[in-house]
């Protein structure tokens, strides 16, 4: 794999594990509810969910990783899941916050393509 399809690629993992880490363990803090624009009771109701959501970003981040980790021979899994990260970044536009297809969407597409250039 190229050096430009390694850079992006990890940079959509490390991303993931970031929105892990907020979704987990800073949802109903100030500072994640500054970064999702959250109330306090929301952020409080919701806190579970945001937990097993960041736990999901968090399977992304390993998928990518362990894509990475195999080299050339884990292309196919690294598509695998920047597929599944740019589906998770149009479906979060659609059905909650367009900023999510820029933030999540737009790296994992960039670094598709710069994986299968590199095939």
């Amino acid at each position: 794999m190229e050096l430009i399809a390694i850079v992006t690629t990890a940079f959509v993992a490390l991303l993931h594990l970031y929105i892990m880490y907020i979704e987990m363990f800073l949802w109903d803090k100030p500072k994640g509810m500054k970064i999702f624009g959250l109330k306090p009771e929301f952020a409080k109701a919701s806190k579970v969910m945001a937990a097993n959501q960041g736990l999901y970003n968090g399977f992304l981040a390993a998928g990518l990783l362990w894509g990475l980790w195999l080299g050339d021979a884990g292309s196919q899994v690294t598509v695998f899941f920047l597929l599944c990260v740019i589906i998770a970044g149009v479906y979060g536009a659609i059905t909650s916050n367009q900023k999510i297809l820029f933030v999540q969407g737009l790296p994992g597409l960039v670094a598709l393509i710069a994986v299968l250039s590199a095939a």
